[in-house]
């Protein structure tokens, strides 16, 4: 048995740290390496519009860590934000309201969400089965819709209606001329979702949950309700992506909105660090994870490779993301042994 002296303290410290908080110095490196590809031709607007273009992904992303968390996942977050979007549209052609399509948008990925979480967490249904066939009925629906009923090509919101420039331009606003408001959305949505995970009593029964579920149960947590609880969060969350969304470009095309919104959502949690599964992982890490997958996208831009190749180089980087996840406790487990 080896005892940690003075020295070993600050040390051991740093090391937890850093292994703690990786995301950040990821999302640095990242960052970095952006600045650098990207010389001359980056301005100050270009940084801030990562956090634009992070936001719907991002705030459906924190949705996906909490359903991760649990042990679960959700393959149906793409569709949900095309069908949540389209009827959004069609709300706010019909109402000419801003709060109102708000409201609603919140409301319907409420209850989509809560159809998934009812099947998986009631039902005792896979959460990968019932997410894939909810991922497929939900766009489906926004298209048959759009086709059948609303006979348009698209879901297009009426440029006519007095609310429409307001609504566009809330999309499209900078505080101080420079940080996209949408930007400003996904960080309070993180803000929010950490002190959840982190300081409350909910945050707790989580973790509980996603690390051993038979022991939830012997300490008294409703397991089945915290995994439906969950879902519901996310289509709620996937609601406010399509608003967002609906702000920032006025309308919807259920063929392509969404389209691998569930990978980049599921690549943005395990880049922060969450723990495919199930149980460890903060969602601090979401936020950096949504940023740097982001930047990857602009990197990857920025050095003129042929945008079919795109998805390629992203799913190696989740591939190696992934890899890390498994590869670094065991190392930590191997170099305890060795010291002890």
């Amino acid at each position: 048995m080896t005892t940690t002296t003075t020295k070993d303290r600050p040390q051991r410290s740093l090391s937890r740290v850093l292994g703690n908080y990786s995301f950040v110095l990821i999302f640095i490196a990242i960052l970095i390496a952006y600045l650098i590809i990207n010389g001359r031709a980056t301005t100050w607007n270009g940084v801030m519009n990562i956090f634009r273009h992070s936001a719907v992904v991002g705030i459906m992303a924190f949705g996906m860590g909490l359903t991760i968390i649990t042990g679960g996942i959700d393959l149906s977050v793409g569709s949900m934000l095309a069908l949540v979007g389209g009827s959004s549209v069609v709300v706010f052609n019909a109402t000419n309201s801003p709060i109102i399509t708000f409201f609603f948008a919140l409301f319907a990925g409420f209850v989509l969400g809560s159809i998934n979480g009812l099947l998986i967490g009631k039902v005792k249904m896979p959460p990968f089965i019932v997410t894939l066939a909810t991922m497929m009925i939900y766009r489906s629906i926004a298209q048959y819709y759009l086709r059948s009923v609303v006979r348009k090509s698209i879901y297009n919101m009426e440029g006519t209606l007095s609310s429409y420039e307001p609504f566009y331009n809330l999309g499209q606003y900078r505080v101080f001329g420079v940080i996209p408001l949408v930007g400003i959305i996904l960080v309070i949505v993180g803000i929010i979702m950490v002190f959840l995970t982190t300081s409350t009593k909910y945050g707790r029964t989580i973790y509980a949950v996603g690390s051993n579920e038979r022991a939830a149960l012997l300490a008294g947590i409703n397991v089945d309700w915290v995994r439906v609880s969950v879902y519901m969060i996310t289509g709620a969350l996937c609601g406010l992506s399509a608003f967002v969304w609906l702000a920032m470009n006025g309308a919807v095309d259920p063929a392509t909105l969404g389209r691998s919104n569930e990978m980049y959502a599921i690549a943005a949690v395990v880049i922060g660090g969450v723990s495919m599964s199930g149980g460890k992982g903060k969602l601090l890490g979401v936020l950096f994870g949504a940023l740097s997958y982001n930047i990857i996208d602009k990197i990857i831009a920025s050095m003129g490779f042929d945008a079919l190749i795109n998805d390629t180089i992203k799913g190696s980087i989740l591939l190696v993301a992934v890899f890390i996840q498994i590869i670094i406790p065991s190392l930590r487990r191997r170099i305890r042994k060795e010291r002890d």
